[in-house]
């Protein structure tokens, strides 16, 4: 999946932690991979000084490794999550 830098993705992907179980917050840390996930309270936690592209890449890396109900998203959400829960094909 290509990722696309703009606010309008960066939205789409917060919507999809919206429509799930999962809390997303943008908090301040100096977490090793920039984010901080507590799976089973289903908190994520993103440095808040992160640009754009961070946040993105951030909030991407989180959804491939985290288990969504999908029953809960709506069409767009769920087709964009099925897209990025896709294994990558190589190069």
């Amino acid at each position: 999946m290509t990722l696309k830098y703009t606010r309008s993705f960066l939205a789409r992907l917060e919507d999809i932690f919206s429509e799930s179980d999962f809390v997303l917050r943008y908090e301040k840390g100096n977490f090793k991979a920039g984010y901080c996930l507590i799976k089973d309270m289903k908190v994520a936690i993103v440095n808040k000084y992160f640009p754009l592209e961070g946040r993105i890449n951030c909030l991407y890396e989180i959804l491939r490794n985290v288990q969504i109900n999908t029953e809960q998203l709506g069409e767009k959400n769920l087709l964009l999550y099925q897209e990025i829960c896709k294994p990558e094909e190589p190069q």
